[in-house]
């Protein structure tokens, strides 16, 4: 669903324009603009859904969802740059994040404590496109299932265009997320893969 198209027509910036005719086109798909370029990602697979929910109850149950802060799936972050925006598979956002719209559906990077992928087919995105435009926002704390290499990355320390800090975990490890997040958060890194294991993983 396109609200934003109704929001304001975009003559001015036409990949958003763009952008938004490609979501009314393709109903279910997820449409961001990184780096100039449209990035169009297909509806996401049951094992990608399940673990995506398995991470919401997990940040839920730490006391994330919240007066302070909240979890939520599929909202639009504004990047910088004259159209970028990205739509994370999850967020954590300050309370508060509705006071930060920016604009076509999205919200200020300001509001952002964390964002997290699981990866789809388009990986490749989520690992380098995605890396340079969460740390251009300066988002705090990336995370990225990896369901492709079977790895949980988690990026701290925005800097530049990257993460200062990049360290991968494998299946059997234990990682705690930075308290800066508002909640003592650990994740299993082998039931979050277990959980968005397909036939082809």
């Amino acid at each position: 669903m396109s609200a934003a198209s109704v929001e304001r027509p975009h003559g001015d910036r036409p990949l958003i324009a763009e952008a938004n005719l490609l979501m009314d086109r393709n109903p279910g798909y997820r449409v961001e603009i990184i780096g100039g370029q449209i990035l169009v990602t297909p509806p996401p697979d049951g094992p990608h859904a399940e673990a995506l929910m398995d991470l919401a109850f997990v940040f839920a149950a730490a006391g994330l969802h919240g007066s302070e802060s909240k979890v939520v799936q599929g909202i639009g972050i504004w990047l910088p740059g004259t159209e970028d925006y990205a739509i994370p598979d999850l967020s954590l956002v300050d309370a508060d994040y509705r006071d930060h719209h920016a604009e076509n559906n999205c919200y200020a990077p300001v509001c952002f404590r964390l964002v997290l992928e699981v990866t789809s087919s388009n990986w490749k995105a989520d690992l380098r496109q995605k890396v340079k435009a969460y740390a251009g926002a300066k988002v705090p704390v990336y995370v990225i299932v990896d369901r492709k290499h079977q790895r949980l990355h988690v990026l701290t320390d925005p800097a530049g265009d990257g993460y200062e800090s990049h360290r991968p975990y494998s299946p059997g490890e234990v990682v705690t997320l930075p308290a800066a997040i508002g909640a003592d958060v650990t994740l299993d890194v082998d039931a979050i893969l277990k959980a968005g294991r397909t036939e082809a993983n």
